[in-house]
This record gives C-alpha cells, sequence and structure tokens, in this order.
C-alpha cells in the first residue's frame, strides 16, 4: 500500500505580496487530498525590499552586484516563512515544500534565482525541507519552469475533468497546461505564454499607492490608447528569442505606456496583455487534433473582470473560459498545492518535469532535500 504523506507548500509568486500556504495529504503519484489553504501578507518593509531589488536586476550580473543587499532580504524572507510556519500547527511529519521567492529568472542563460534558505529555514522549524526546485530540471538541458503540469494532470484525474482541457494561470506571468492524458506525461504540453498581472500591476505600483488593478477597476475608468497599443504588439512581435518556454517579469516592461495617465495606461496595458495572451493561446490550441474547448483559468488575473473579459473577446466564439473555483478548488492557491505534492514527488525521487514542459532533455527529478 502506498504511503500518504503530510506536505506543506509554500509559494511565494512574482507578484511578491505575500506567501500562500496549502496542507495537503498526497501519496505523490495518483491521489491528494486538501487539509488547508492560507494566504500570509509580506510586511510592507519586505514587499518594498522585493520590487525595489527586482527593479534592479535585469541580467546574471546583477546578481553578483546586489548579493549583500540579496543574502540580507533572502534571510528576512526565510525567517518570515519560519513564522508563518510556527504559526499553522503543523504535525511532526509534515514536510515543507519551499518555493521561495523569484527574483530572477533567465531561461536562456538557464539561471533561476530564488530567495529562500532551505538550510536556515531547516534549523528554524526542525522539519525536514524541499527547496531549489529548478536547478535539476535546469541542469538536465530545461528552463526551469513551468513545474505544475504534473499537478494539473492529478487534478483532472481527481475532479474528473473531461479531457482535453486547457489550464491558463495568470499570475505575473501567463502560462498554459495542454492535458490531453490522465497517464502519460509525455502527452503534457506547458509553456509561459506572455505577461499576466506583471505589467498593470508594476503600472500602478509606480503611479498609485495601491498594488494592483482590483477587479480592473482602472482599466475600465481609461481610454485605450491605440497608436502604443499598435506599437507595442509591432515591438513584440518582433521581439527576439520568441520561442523561450519560461519568462521573467524582466522579459516585459512598460515604458512604452510612460506619459499616459493611471487609468489609460492601465487600460492600454490590459488591452495588451489580453492580446499576446490569447493570441499565444489561440496558436496552441490550433495544434490539437483533438479540439481543446475548455480553459480553466487560475491565479490571481482570473479575478481581473476587464482583463478575463478582453482575453475572451480575443477568442474564438466556440473556447469557454472557467474559473477553476466551479470544480471546488481555490483558484489562488493552485501553485502552493502544487508545490505540496512536487515536495513529495521530491521525496520519492519521481520526476516533476519533461521534455514537453520544459524543454529538459529526460524527466528531471525535484528539489533538495534536506532531511530533520
Amino acid at each position: 500500500m502506498q504511503k500518504n504523506w503530510f506536505c506543506l507548500g509554500m509559494m511565494s509568486g512574482t507578484s511578491g505580496d505575500g506567501v500562500d500556504t496549502s496542507i495537503i495529504k498526497t501519496n505523490g503519484i495518483d491521489q491528494y487530498e486538501l487539509i488547508q489553504d492560507k494566504y500570509f501578507e509580506y510586511d510592507s518593509d519586505i514587499y518594498k525590499d522585493i520590487h525595489i531589488l527586482k527593479d534592479k536586476i535585469h541580467k546574471i550580473g546583477d546578481l553578483k552586484s546586489f548579493n549583500n543587499e540579496l543574502n540580507i532580504l533572502e534571510r528576512k524572507l526565510t525567517i518570515f516563512h519560519a513564522e508563518v510556519i510556527k504559526q499553522l500547527n503543523l504535525n511532526d511529519e509534515t514536510i515543507i515544500g519551499f518555493h521561495g521567492q523569484t527574483i530572477f529568472h533567465d531561461s536562456n542563460e538557464r539561471i533561476s534565482r530564488q530567495l529562500g534558505n532551505g538550510d536556515l529555514l531547516n534549523k528554524l522549524v526542525k522539519k525536514t525541507i524541499v527547496f531549489d526546485f529548478r536547478r535539476n530540471d535546469i541542469l538536465n538541458g530545461g528552463e526551469g519552469a513551468p513545474l505544475t503540469p504534473i499537478f494539473h494532470q492529478l487534478i483532472c484525474t481527481q475532479k474528473k475533468i473531461k479531457l482535453p482541457v486547457c489550464f491558463l494561470n495568470i499570475g505575473g506571468i501567463s502560462n498554459i497546461t495542454i492535458v490531453k492524458n490522465l497517464k502519460d506525461t509525455t502527452e503534457l504540453f506547458s509553456r509561459d505564454i506572455g505577461p499576466g498581472n506583471c505589467l498593470i500591476d508594476s503600472w500602478v505600483r509606480k503611479n498609485s499607492k495601491k498594488k494592483f488593478d482590483k477587479d480592473g477597476k482602472f482599466a475600465l475608468s481609461g481610454t485605450k490608447n491605440q497608436i502604443i497599443f499598435e506599437q507595442a504588439q509591432e515591438l513584440y512581435s518582433n521581439r527576439k528569442n520568441k520561442e523561450k518556454k519560461s519568462f521573467d517579469t524582466n522579459d516585459f516592461d512598460i515604458s512604452f505606456v510612460r506619459g499616459l495617465n493611471l487609468e489609460d495606461g492601465a487600460a492600454t496595458l490590459t488591452d495588451f496583455t489580453a492580446s499576446i495572451v490569447s493570441e499565444k493561446l489561440s496558436l496552441y490550441l490550433k495544434k490539437y487534433n483533438q479540439p481543446v474547448k475548455e480553459i480553466l483559468l487560475c491565479g490571481g488575473g482570473r479575478k481581473n473582470k476587464v482583463l478575463i473579459k478582453k482575453i475572451k473577446n480575443y477568442l474564438p466564439t466556440n473556447i469557454n473560459l472557467k474559473l477553476i473555483d466551479e470544480y471546488q478548488i481555490d483558484g489562488d492557491f493552485i501553485e502552493s498545492q502544487a508545490f505540496a505534492f512536487l515536495a513529495i514527488r521530491s521525496l520519492l525521487r519521481l520526476p516533476i518535469s519533461f521534455p514537453s514542459t520544459t524543454g529538459c532533455e529526460s524527466p528531471s527529478l525535484g528539489g533538495k532535500l534536506i532531511k530533520n
């Protein structure tokens, strides 16, 4: 009989606003049970430090230049995660899946830096820690992301979702997973397809006291600048490295809307984001003989009603957008649940990424293990 493990998955997204936590019970293979989801917001100092550093780090050399600041922030973040763990009253056997805070990701250079000290966390909470999930994939020729597809496949099994189906996760970056088969990992397809919330969030942070455009209200009250929008589309279509499977927020910038007011900038960036996401979605969905007609929306961006409406308007009319929440799964916590599942797979020495998901040469094992 397969053993079931308790695991706490901790995910800090590219929005850098806090930590999503999920406790699950799973055998790491074909079943899981959700115990609890909970969100913990970063304090204002950590939030500010993350975004100041992200604005400074644009290339590999910057990691060295700002090494001291990164180490200070990494320690703060690790202590924050430890305090969260202590609040959750976990049983003694619970494993910790510790994603950390992504500060820099460059798939071309095969580097992905997540801030989070697994050794320190282990000392602070006296629990087995799994962290540094992307390294093995990168060493195996992959881009280090996306890593959630095998969990999406498990969701389809657990919730009896009709296949083929497409998951669209809109976090800071937008990524998709297409599941065609409940067993065969070689048929999983996944990749990042463009910006998600990152452009809109960045614009709102720089031009208001808000962290994001809640429900798309700024965009709704603004007017898209058609000339700037078309110029931005042309620049994006002519960019280098079009075949990347994974993006960083550094792959996009908001300079093209400089000079617009808050609302018009939000409207233009929202439309720009929707146009890229829908174009790439349409492109990949067309590649399948058996048509994918349902798209399950996950991540914080699914709550931006204006963004979702614009994506839908750009897509063919036969495509149905549906909230993952309709399957009794909170769409805010898919990735924290996923990293709990990936931690147990790592513990069991089972692969977490595949050639069809990250571009790795062969199925890759998961994170680094520090036993208690």
